[in-house]
């Protein structure tokens, strides 16, 4: 796996990227605890808790864009 590029963003600038991306073309991954997600997700989210996240990153496409949230 090569080196990622990360970049902090605000809502507002992700609900800019949605309008000007298709879904397709990212991947949103929600790092919070399974109950939290059942209780409310973005929709089209991946769930992968964050205590998982490092054994789980090769598995993350590496040809799209990825939002962690």
């Amino acid at each position: 796996m090569g080196v990622m590029d990360f970049e902090n963003i605000s809502p507002a600038a992700f609900r800019q990227y949605q309008n000007d991306h298709q879904e397709k073309a990212y991947l949103l991954v929600d790092v919070r605890q399974p109950e939290e997600y059942e209780t409310a997700h973005i929709p089209g989210a991946k769930l992968m808790p964050l205590d998982e996240l490092e054994s789980k990153l090769a598995a993350l496409p590496s040809d799209k864009d990825i939002v962690f949230y």
